[in-house]
């Protein structure tokens, strides 16, 4: 009966912030401070973002390695706002947080080789708590080679949350795990389990999952088989199994990363935005389905439909939903209290 009346109190608001809810905000980072940054929409294509575009979280003051990447951000049922992020700055050395270019040999553990995700916590999206999750404490998983691109969604089933992540073991080939958190949202509930294999255990990475308009979970992940790309792949679970599918859904001639996927208000119809790492300068990228099989390409920001009024070269982003009202509070909130501590260094200036 407890499970019964818990699951009905979800659902209940889940409704009623859907009701509510008629405005967006995306998060992101930039490679120059390594922070978490804001942005604010009333209509779903044009993006303004708060504090002016200076960091409104300092990764120095939340990760142990003094920077942060690949924020994402989800509303549980009982309101709270979830950040997940990557404990990481790939330009520590050249900031001066440490001697070495890694935090272990590259050698062994291979590229960026971090070993911590970031979670924050906030009822306003103002305030905020954080903690860490020490992947690498977990029995088993001490020579995990990274922990990336966190992403998390609410498991109606198991009436949890469900983060899932990249990792790699050693310099083993990139794969996505799944695991489920405690009720404080602050330390694992559950050991990670791999959640999908890519054919020929090939590398894939930064996954989204979207419960899309037929019931099933869809996962856009980045496949490499012809360079960096978007592919997708379905389940009946969020936590899967899934079913592979060969073909390519971004429209990018060069190589894309990080999709998140989201649903315009009132529409049957997901947005699929993705990092456009490969151009230069970067950009985001987005396109539109109703079925997660055709997808209508809407190009690049300020480059079509959407739209950055006060920002460029954003990274790694996800999109949430707020109300209009809560949109503009925080507009307001920044203007009257602007922070623009986030430091970057010549060196970081110069790339």
């Amino acid at each position: 009966m407890k499970r019964i009346l818990l699951a009905v109190a979800c659902l209940w608001a889940t409704f009623s912030v859907a009701a509510k809810n008629n405005a967006y905000l995306m998060v992101y980072f930039t490679d120059e401070d390594h922070s978490l940054h804001m942005a604010v929409s009333l209509d779903g294509y044009s993006f303004t973002a708060l504090n002016d575009n200076y960091a409104v979280i300092c990764g120095d003051s939340i990760a142990e390695q003094r920077g942060i990447r690949d924020p994402y951000i989800m509303r549980k049922p009982d309101g709270t706002y979830l950040i997940a992020l990557t404990d990481l700055h790939v330009f520590a050395r050249e900031a001066g947080v440490r001697k070495e270019e890694w935090e272990r040999p590259g050698d062994k553990y291979g590229w960026g080789n971090n070993k911590n995700l970031v979670i924050l916590q906030s009822k306003d999206l103002i305030h905020w708590s954080h903690s860490l999750l020490r992947v690498n404490e977990l029995k088993g998983y001490e020579n995990i080679g990274c922990a990336w691109a966190p992403e998390m969604i609410w498991d109606e089933e198991r009436q949890a949350v469900m983060i899932y992540f990249t990792m790699r073991f050693g310099n083993e080939a990139n794969k996505v795990y799944y695991a489920y958190l405690t009720d404080d949202c602050k330390g694992f509930a559950s050991e990670p389990k791999l959640i999908f294999e890519y054919p020929g255990g090939k590398s894939y990475i930064d996954s989204d999952i979207t419960k899309g308009n037929d019931g099933r979970y869809y996962m856009a992940y980045v496949a490499y088989s012809q360079g960096a790309g978007i592919k997708i792949a379905e389940a009946d679970s969020p936590k899967g199994p899934y079913t592979y599918r060969d073909e390519y859904v971004d429209f990018e001639k060069r190589a894309c990363e990080a999709p998140n996927v989201w649903r315009r208000y009132g529409t049957d119809t997901f947005v699929l935005m993705y990092d456009c790492y490969g151009i230069v300068p970067p950009n985001f990228g987005f396109c539109e389905t109703e079925d997660f099989k055709t997808f209508r390409n809407l190009g690049h920001f300020n480059e079509g439909v959407m739209k950055s009024t006060n920002f460029d070269k954003p990274k790694h982003g996800a999109v949430t939903y707020i109300t209009k009202k809560k949109a503009k509070q925080l507009l307001k909130y920044w203007q009257k209290h602007p922070d623009h501590s986030a430091k970057i260094t010549e060196v970081l200036k110069k790339k």
